[in-house]
């Protein structure tokens, strides 16, 4: 198997998973929000939405492109971000969200991989950002999806989700 043959597979599974996992996302909004939930960054929101779809399409035309060996050590450690992805997921059970949404009474996840990370799920998605492309040698959009990532959850995501449970703890 070679990355022309590889890039649309991967393109395949990551197009169903993201969209399955954006209707579970629905339903735990829809959860959160009948709990009461408010919903903090919505400004930077969209470019998360620029940000995976490019990275996904980055992956299948480059990866088709370079016609290079399928690197076998990324594909092993994007396969093994997945089962880590789930993990999370399930840890979280219904606060899981691809928005930040603060559910009133809620308590701050400590178990499954967040014994051993704040912040797991940016963690893994890092991973697969460069993984993913790696494995179909594209090189390229594994670097600009990493640096482009790195600076959305660094300096934005991160920051407004610390601020949005500084401030619901103050006021619970």
């Amino acid at each position: 198997m070679n990355a022309r043959t590889l890039a649309p597979l991967m393109f395949g599974y990551l197009s169903v998973q993201r969209l399955l996992e954006l209707r579970l996302a629905r339903a735990n909004e829809r959860w959160a929000r009948e709990q009461g939930a408010t919903e903090h960054g919505q400004e930077h929101y969209p470019l998360f939405f620029l940000l995976h779809p490019g990275w996904m399409l980055g992956l299948l035309l480059e990866g088709r492109r370079s016609g290079a060996p399928v690197n076998w050590p990324a594909l092993a450690l994007f396969v093994l971000a997945q089962p880590l992805r789930y993990w999370v997921i399930r840890t979280l059970g219904r606060y899981w969200n691809t928005k930040i949404l603060i559910v009133p009474g809620g308590k701050r996840v400590t178990g499954g991989p967040f014994r051993y990370l704040r912040h797991p799920n940016y963690a893994v998605v890092a991973l697969e950002l460069a993984a993913a492309p790696l494995a179909v040698g594209a090189w390229r959009t594994a670097l600009a999806a990493s640096v482009l990532n790195a600076a959305l959850i660094l300096l934005i995501r991160l920051p407004a989700e610390e601020r949005a449970l500084r401030e619901y703890r103050r006021q619970a």
